[in-house]
C-alpha cells in the first residue's frame, strides 16, 4: 500500500514550484562538487538543471496565463518562481565566470557555496511543506534567510582579505577576477533570500 495514498492531489502550481526547487537543489549540489572536488560532472549537472529550471518556469508562466483560480496570489507565484530561477542562474554563472576568468576556488568561495547549498536545501523543504504544513514551510524559509546572512558575512570577510595588500597590477587584476566570482555567488544567496521573503508573504496570507 502506498505511504501517500489518500493525500489530496497536488496543485499544478505547487507542483511546478516544488520541481523548480528540486532542480535548484540538484544544480547547486553540482556547483558544490565543482568547487570542492573540481568535478566537471558537477558543472554539467548544474548546466542541465539550469536549462530544465528555465523550462519549468516557462510552463508555469503558460499555466498562469491559462488558469483563473490559483492556490495563492498570481503575483506571488510569479515572483517565487522568478527568484528560484534566479538562484539557479547565478549558481550557473558562478561556474561560467570561474572558467572564463580562470579563478580557482578558495576557502571563502567554498564557504559561500556551502551556505547557498544549504539555502537551496531549505527552499526545497519549504516548497514540499507549503501546501500541507505552511508553518513548517515558514520555518524553512527563515532558515534560508539565515543562510543568506551567513553568505553576506563571509562575502565581506572575503572582500576585506582580497583588498588587504595588492602588490602590483597583476595582483590587482587577479583581485578583480575573484571579486566578480564572489559577486555571482553572493547574488545567488540574495535571490534565495528574496524567495524566502515571498514564501513568508504567501504563508502569512494562507494562515
Amino acid at each position: 500500500m502506498s505511504l501517500i495514498s489518500g493525500r489530496k492531489k497536488e496543485n499544478t502550481f505547487i507542483r511546478l514550484l516544488r520541481l523548480q526547487a528540486e532542480k535548484l537543489q540538484e544544480g547547486v549540489n553540482g556547483l558544490w562538487l565543482f568547487v570542492t572536488e573540481g568535478d566537471e560532472e558537477g558543472a554539467v549537472t548544474l548546466e542541465r538543471c539550469e536549462k530544465e529550471g528555465d523550462e519549468l518556469r516557462r510552463i508555469l508562466i503558460d499555466e498562469l496565463h491559462d488558469t483563473f483560480i490559483t492556490p495563492f496570489d498570481r503575483e506571488d507565484i510569479y515572483q517565487l518562481s522568478l527568484y528560484l530561477d534566479d538562484v539557479l542562474d547565478y549558481a550557473y554563472t558562478t561556474v561560467l565566470e570561474m572558467k572564463e576568468l580562470d579563478v580557482s576556488p578558495n576557502k571563502y568561495l567554498i564557504k559561500m557555496v556551502e551556505r547557498v547549498r544549504e539555502a537551496s536545501d531549505e527552499l526545497r523543504l519549504a516548497m514540499e511543506r507549503l501546501d500541507d504544513n505552511p508553518k513548517v514551510a515558514l520555518d524553512h524559509s527563515r532558515r534560508t534567510k539565515h543562510r543568506e546572512n551567513q553568505v553576506e558575512r563571509v562575502y565581506r570577510e572575503a572582500i576585506a582579505d582580497l583588498f588587504s595588500g595588492p602588490e602590483d597590477i597583476h595582483h590587482v587584476m587577479e583581485m578583480m577576477r575573484i571579486r566578480e566570482v564572489y559577486r555571482h555567488i553572493s547574488n545567488a544567496a540574495d535571490q534565495a533570500d528574496q524567495a524566502a521573503n515571498v514564501l513568508g508573504i504567501v504563508i502569512m496570507k494562507m494562515t
